[in-house]
């Protein structure tokens, strides 16, 4: 038990205790020295990392831009060389274009282009089914009447395909821009300007909704460089094709008109909006039996009525 005796002794515990000391000191000394930075490590290859991710974006971006080109040089010969712009581009194609998110002159020609093209790749494809693939026992008059109404009909393709893309645009902005009037109306409180609120709220909106973002960052655009703001968010309004949109562009140009404070219009605008798009939901949800209808007797009835006759007619099968 002499070992014991050595823990109640002065000096060998004065001497441990000077050795722990002496031992953290050089720990303390010598950690900075033999510390590897592991966050500036990791900085350095998340920062790698998207460089890279941002090269490849630049690349697939750039094939695309560039087959886009040729795309659009091609339709835009097309169109100029039968001078299709002047019969049958329509007074409000553009706007229907820039509601569906097409801007700029490629769109239109790409639009016109396709406008002249599928009336006859419809016919064609018409003409091919029904004279060469098919065997209906149907009179050559009245395939030749399909192919021709089928042809008709590719006139139009293209009108329903702008407008519902427009459609889903559209749906998108309602959904998100209560959101973004309550974002607009916290950066405005904390004393932005309307043309740094509305750039702040493009760049959080985006995960919600990049098409109200890109709508967004479009009017802090016009904004900036527009003699008048009013015509920035009537634009606006026009682009987008929405009654609340129309609401705050008509609030915002009466509130820089007259001076009345930008917060309390954009509160009123927000609640609002939030109504709109309850009622839409509402609508929606009101409509949902009379869409299910037609699946619920083609579907849901028939197997019903074989489960419940099916064993009824199995019994009188058997008796009999």
């Amino acid at each position: 038990m002499g070992w014991l005796n050595l823990f109640f002794d002065p000096q060998f515990v004065g001497a441990v205790l000077a050795g722990l000391a002496v031992f953290a000191t050089i720990v303390t000394l010598a950690a900075p020295l033999l510390y590897k930075d592991r966050l500036q490590g990791r900085l350095k290859a998340v920062a790698q990392q998207r460089e890279l991710l941002r090269k490849r974006q630049m690349e697939e971006l750039t094939k695309k831009t560039q087959l886009r080109g040729q795309q659009i040089d091609f339709m835009k010969r097309a169109v100029d060389q039968l001078k299709l712009q002047n019969l049958l581009e329509t007074p409000g194609i553009r706007d229907k274009l820039n509601a569906a998110g097409f801007r700029g002159q490629g769109p239109v020609y790409a639009f016109l282009f396709f406008r002249f093209a599928m009336p006859f790749v419809l016919f064609g494809v018409a003409v091919l089914y029904l004279f060469m693939i098919s065997d209906f026992k149907i009179p050559w008059v009245t395939k030749a009447a399909i192919a021709v109404a089928a042809g008709g009909l590719g006139f139009y393709v293209p009108n329903v395909y702008v407008a519902n893309v427009a459609s889903r645009r559209q749906e998108s902005i309602m959904r998100a821009f209560p959101d973004s009037l309550d974002l607009l109306l916290i950066c405005v409180e904390s004393g932005m300007s309307i043309e740094a609120a509305f750039g702040r709220v493009a760049n959080e909106i985006g995960t919600q909704s990049v098409e109200l973002a890109e709508e967004l960052s479009l009017l802090t655009a016009e904004l900036s460089y527009l003699p008048e703001r009013r015509q920035a968010y009537d634009n606006l309004a026009k682009r987008c094709g929405h009654a609340g949109v129309k609401a705050v562009a008509t609030a915002l140009t009466q509130a820089e008109r007259y001076g009345t404070p930008l917060a309390t219009a954009l509160r009123v605008m927000a609640l609002e909006n939030r109504e709109l798009r309850m009622q839409f939901a509402e609508q929606k949800a009101a409509s949902l039996p009379a869409k299910l209808t037609v699946p619920m007797i083609s579907f849901f009835l028939p197997a019903l009525f074989v489960v419940i006759l099916g064993p009824a007619v199995m019994k009188i099968m058997a008796i009999q």
